[in-house]
């Protein structure tokens, strides 16, 4: 151990499990009996990069209580997100709300395409090439909770396999495509000769 650190006890800060932006703050009231109470309601985001992500939304006296609250319950609600290396697996179409969110997987080196509270729920989940679109409302809260929606459709067993039977074709199937093929082809070949031989006579 070093002399510095034995003469004033420094300890090492551990870095934070979960990064966190705050996607909302705004000032609420409430009407009561003897006129309106003043609260701030947070919402907030966090995740750790690498496919744990959350959204928290709760109200507090000031601002630092509303924000704590809200990473406690962000916390409580998070969710695995399943990545195909660096991009989504299949495209997705999710509705919250009156908010509706389109994400599509990208080519590596394109980068997030995406804006607001999509950008920060997608960000933090740890994608790194992903296309997006929020098609609704611009309410940050139900776009960051049609985000999540939309991602935990990743982890969901059976609508992968749905999406692996529609897109699976059988050998059988792709044999009969490829002799449909020729024979076209064929037709093709022999019209083309017949009306050869017709222009020469």
């Amino acid at each position: 151990m070093n002399k510095t650190s034995q003469k004033k006890g420094f300890r090492k800060h551990s870095a934070p499990e979960f990064e966190q932006r705050l996607l909302d703050l705004a000032r609420v009231a409430r009407v009561v009996k003897g006129g309106r109470r003043f609260s701030f309601r947070a919402t907030l985001v966090i995740g750790n990069r690498k496919g744990k992500v959350g959204v928290g939304v709760a109200k507090g006296a000031d601002v630092s209580d509303a924000i704590s609250k809200a990473y406690a319950d962000a916390k409580k609600n998070l969710i695995n997100v399943r990545r195909k290396d660096h991009t989504v697996a299949f495209e997705v179409i999710e509705k919250y709300g009156a908010a509706k969110v389109l994400i599509k997987p990208a080519s590596r080196g394109r980068g997030i395409v995406a804006g607001g509270a999509v950008r920060a729920v997608v960000e933090l989940a740890g994608i790194k090439d992903v296309v997006t679109k929020s098609l609704g409302s611009s309410n940050k809260i139900n776009v960051a909770r049609a985000t999540i929606e939309a991602l935990k459709k990743y982890d969901n067993k059976e609508i992968q396999e749905e999406l692996l039977k529609f897109r699976k074709v059988s050998p059988e199937k792709e044999a009969q495509k490829g002799s449909i093929q020729k024979k076209a082809t064929g037709k093709g070949a022999k019209e083309k000769e017949a009306n050869k031989n017709d222009g020469a006579k």
